[in-house]
């Protein structure tokens, strides 16, 4: 009884090993596989084209924000605000950024994960992606501006009247406060 109760044991605890042991596909991915996976993207490359995409369009919503008060600004104001957004872009630091990234990936992808990204962003259709990504960017985001600065405008009008309705009630309660009162 005893070595039946030994033998089941044994086998058990064998069961439970292999069990326990992930697949390499399973496993965390390793910093280094993550690195993989963004240097086959071009993913600083990605990153630069994203934003110079999304340069233009980001002039266009500054442009439209402040194109009421233009007779108020000096006549350089556009081109020296788009300058100084064009070069906060392009001092971004990009490797810092795309190392700070690197936790998220592991954290959500395994190892079988990144492997199946690797091969498909390393496939013909995968690098066309990545090649066309950067104006998919630019053509969505110039169709989204004008429901972008339409739903900004909606939100800063109810922020405008929240805040005067809130005004007004505060202006109120210390009057209705000091005739309430007898000092």
């Amino acid at each position: 009884m005893k070595r039946i109760f030994l033998a089941l044991t044994a086998c058990l605890a064998f069961a439970l090993t292999g069990v326990a042991q992930q697949s390499p596909a399973d496993a965390p991915a390793s910093k280094e596989d993550v690195q993989k996976y963004l240097d086959v993207m071009h993913s600083r490359e990605m990153m630069t084209k994203m934003m110079d995409a999304m340069s233009k369009p980001m002039h266009q919503m500054m442009h439209e924000q402040y194109v009421k008060d233009k007779d108020k600004l000096p006549p350089d104001f556009e081109t020296r605000m788009n300058k100084v957004m064009d070069d906060y872009m392009k001092n971004l630091p990009f490797d810092e950024m795309l190392q700070a990234m690197i936790p998220a990936y592991q954290k959500h992808l395994t190892k079988g994960d990144i492997n199946g990204l690797v091969a498909f962003y390393s496939s013909p259709t995968g690098q066309k992606l990545i090649q066309e990504l950067p104006a998919i960017t630019a053509e969505a985001m110039q169709s989204m501006m004008p429901l972008m600065r339409r739903q900004i405008d909606v939100m800063n009008a109810r922020m405008q009247e929240q805040v005067a309705q809130i005004i007004k009630e505060s202006s109120v309660k210390p009057a209705a406060k000091s005739q309430a009162s007898p000092n």
